[in-house]
């Protein structure tokens, strides 16, 4: 929004904005912020950052050593929709409390420096990604996880087991199970509250495609968005969790981005469609390759992203319950191997965009429990491992399959890698895959073992407690 700090404090002047809103993200993905009255806005303020305690930051320094300062990137300045008194917001990178140097757990910093060795590696063009945001909205939703009792409860005026409350209206119009895609009204009743969503982030700058509804048929929909380079992308996500989530919650209801929040029904994923641009053509684009006009470059990022594949969803499906969604049956990848249009492969290659202007591969197994600056950094060093060591797919039965995996004959079957089928078993393939990562100084070391550590505590978390089905199993036996 801003090209400089004398642009910004103008802007302050005569929109009359009496707050500033500095956002920053903890080290597993989760929003931060804090407010400043703008009378106290200054260009130094605005040029080398305001000095904050980050030591509660999940993932960040101790509290004996907690001092950082943030600073607002010129560019995400935005006013912020939801709150009362006119509000400036920022996005902002984390630095170390004397100069400027960023500090090394910030994902952010992260994504900056994953861009510049993708330019140092290669040279021309740069990545862009597309993340497809999957989500689920409730009418209402509840949990609780203590000594005595566990459990949730969601309810959904879309679904057919919806009961309506007394005084409620029963108009017949829910939706059956699995059977919400492109669901039109009066059974789509998020139509018009995606529609404000999707107004809300072009306002926000991100370039939106369409939404819709999606399979899930107690409210799961869909916004997809259009192409940008790494850092813009993963902050594009932020954002949108952010509108998403308050715009749900200002019209009373509950918007999740849990990959599998209830069962039976499809889970959400944040499929990532990615190419690498130059001068407005795509160089995963070749008129003779031969498989979709595949260039050598695409396959070889194919190759990068399938070799470390079990290591990359720890970071780019890294929660207990990813996995709950990635299981055979809901269009859902479960084995590292790419195919045109083929929903159930790791990688599937769009068949609508095979032009010289967008040829493209889509990699499925993210989804929004993520951090998008470790998630989108994550998946270009894996594929410039693939450029730099030409790792051909074909010589590790990475494919091209054009068939459903479940539906192959065992003997092929056995021969393609599987997916992880754990948070624990992902953990364990990046603590012994991760120098790909460590390249050029991206991912500093102690990210990745803090990472490992924080999300093993979670593995044990949900190990150690009873789950309420287990009851159901048991309890009589």
């Amino acid at each position: 929004m801003f090209s400089d700090a004398t642009e910004a404090l103008e802007f302050v002047v005569s929109e009359a904005v009496q707050m500033v809103d500095l956002k920053t993200v903890d080290l597993l993905g989760r929003r931060r912020h804090v407010t400043l009255p703008a009378g106290h806005l200054t260009e130094e303020a605005l040029l080398h950052g305001t000095g904050l305690d980050t030591s509660s930051y999940v993932g960040y320094k101790s509290v004996e050593a907690g001092d950082m300062r943030v600073v607002p990137d010129l560019s995400t300045g935005m006013l912020d929709p939801f709150c009362r008194a006119s509000t400036l917001s920022f996005i902002c990178d984390i630095v170390e409390p004397t100069g400027d140097q960023a500090y090394g757990r910030d994902p952010r910093g992260v994504a900056r420096r994953a861009q510049a060795h993708f330019s140092d590696v290669v040279g021309a063009g740069e990545p862009v990604f597309s993340p497809e945001m999957e989500f689920y909205v409730f009418s209402s939703a509840q949990y609780r996880s203590e000594l005595n009792a566990a459990g949730f409860e969601v309810d959904s005026t879309e679904a057919l087991w919806h009961r309506p409350a007394e005084g409620e209206p029963r108009l017949g119009h829910g939706i059956a199970a699995h059977e919400g895609y492109h669901a039109a009204p009066p059974r789509d009743r998020l139509n018009d509250l995606r529609a404000e969503m999707l107004l809300a982030i072009e306002d926000a700058g991100v370039p939106v495609h369409y939404h819709h509804h999606e399979v899930g048929a107690p409210g799961q929909v869909e916004i997809e968005v259009g192409f940008g380079p790494l850092l813009q992308m993963a902050d594009a996500v932020m954002e949108m969790k952010y509108l998403i989530a308050n715009i749900a919650d200002r019209a009373g209801m509950s918007a999740t981005f849990m990959p599998k929040p209830m069962f039976g029904e499809a889970g959400n994923g944040m499929h990532v469609h990615q190419y690498v641009t130059d001068d407005g053509k795509s160089l995963f684009w070749d008129p003779d390759g031969n498989y979709a006009n595949l260039s050598e470059m695409a396959l070889h990022w194919i190759g990068g992203l399938l070799t470390h594949a079990a290591a990359l969803l720890a970071l780019t499906s890294p929660s207990t319950n990813s996995y709950r969604r990635l299981v055979p049956g809901y269009e859902a990848p479960i084995s590292a191997f790419f195919g045109l249009s083929n929903r159930t492969a790791a990688i599937r290659v769009p068949a609508y965009s095979v032009n010289e202007r967008e040829n493209r591969i889509e990699f499925r197994p993210p989804d929004a429990t993520c951090n998008p600056y470790l998630c989108l950094a994550a998946m270009t060093m894996a594929g410039l491992d693939g450029i730099k060591r030409a790792i051909k797919p074909a010589e590790h039965d990475f494919g091209p399959f054009d068939e459903d995996v479940v539906q192959m004959a065992p003997e092929q079957r056995a021969r393609i890698t599987q997916l992880p089928t754990s948070l624990a078993d992902a953990l364990d393939a990046l603590e012994a895959d991760h120098d790909f990562l460590l390249a050029g100084g991206v991912f500093p070391a102690d990210l990745i073992e803090e990472w490992i550590a924080l999300k093993r505590e979670e593995v044990a978390a949900v190990n150690l407690r009873p789950h309420p089905h287990e009851y159901v199993l048991y309890y009589d036996l």
